[in-house]
């Protein structure tokens, strides 16, 4: 069983790219709404939060956890890897969204010996929580790989917290058209050549970015990015969670959902997003 954790309803994006691209699997969903959003915290709040929620997933029975936030990936997730997991949790991993996410717009895997000659060259707009615009990660991974991508940062704060919060279609619609303008305005309008949804709540309103952005914009889709890296990652390192025998015998329940919060009250909120049959629990 593979863990995929967020702070809120995000992660749902990416829960369903993993489903659809490995339906073999099993998941267990962990969304920890009693402390979402995340966006404007401070790293030492993230990382407590982050270490909470995998033990959760690990005690669950998990032995790899996606990490389905940005905020967490770019924040957390190298101390989780180097320090607190061999300690506390030997034998288990978990992976982010930021490794594939820079692939997926470079085209270059993480682990290339060097940048190539020449790079693509282009302009990268990223919209994203203030915390992950603060850290400069995407930036500074970008360049090791494509130093001729120009990447423009945008936060959007409030964003994740309105959509967590259920606020109507025409709030959202006029604060995406308001992040999008000045960003705009910050590019001299000029276009940019991709898109990254840099908080994976903003892909469950994708289609609110895409009527803001001009049609021959692309948006990159982070949850593929991450379902065609996991799936890449278990060929390679199977122990972490072995196929089934028969991938053509399903097993039950395929997909289990956890929340820190009211499941009464995130039930339906995800399923206004994601229009899926999804029924949380709630976990201490």
């Amino acid at each position: 069983m593979i863990g995929v954790f967020d702070s809120g309803l995000g992660g749902l994006t990416i829960l369903r790219a993993l489903a659809t691209r490995l339906p073999e699997r099993n998941f267990l969903y962990l969304a920890d709404h009693a402390n979402a959003p995340y966006g404007n915290k401070s790293a030492t709040e993230i990382l407590g939060l982050t270490h909470a929620n995998l033990d959760r997933l690990y005690r669950a029975g998990c032995r790899l956890a996606i990490i389905g936030c940005n905020t967490v990936s770019v924040v957390a997730l190298r101390p989780v890897q180097r320090a607190w997991l061999p300690d506390r949790w030997p034998g288990r991993n978990a992976l982010g969204i930021l490794v594939p996410t820079v692939e997926a717009i470079t085209g270059i895997k993480w682990d290339a010996a060097a940048a190539p000659d020449p790079s693509p060259i282009g302009t990268v707009a990223i919209f994203a929580t203030a915390r992950t615009v603060d850290s400069a990660v995407y930036p500074i991974e970008i360049a090791k790989r494509a130093p001729s991508l120009k990447v423009l940062q945008h936060p959007c704060p409030a964003l994740a917290g309105q959509i967590e919060s259920g606020a109507s279609e025409d709030t959202l619609r006029h604060m995406i058209a308001r992040y999008v303008g000045q960003l705009y305005a910050r590019n001299g309008g000029a276009d940019p050549d991709w898109v990254i949804l840099g908080c994976t709540h903003y892909a469950l309103v994708t289609d609110l970015f895409r009527a803001a952005l001009p049609a021959h914009v692309p948006i990159v889709s982070q949850p593929q990015a991450v379902a065609e890296g996991l799936a890449v990652y278990l060929a390679r390192h199977p122990e972490f969670d072995p196929a089934p025998r028969d991938p053509a015998a399903p097993r039950f329940p395929r997909c289990r959902f956890l929340t820190t919060g009211k499941a009464h009250i995130v039930t339906p909120l995800a399923r206004r997003f994601i229009e899926e049959d999804y029924l949380f629990e709630e976990t201490d």
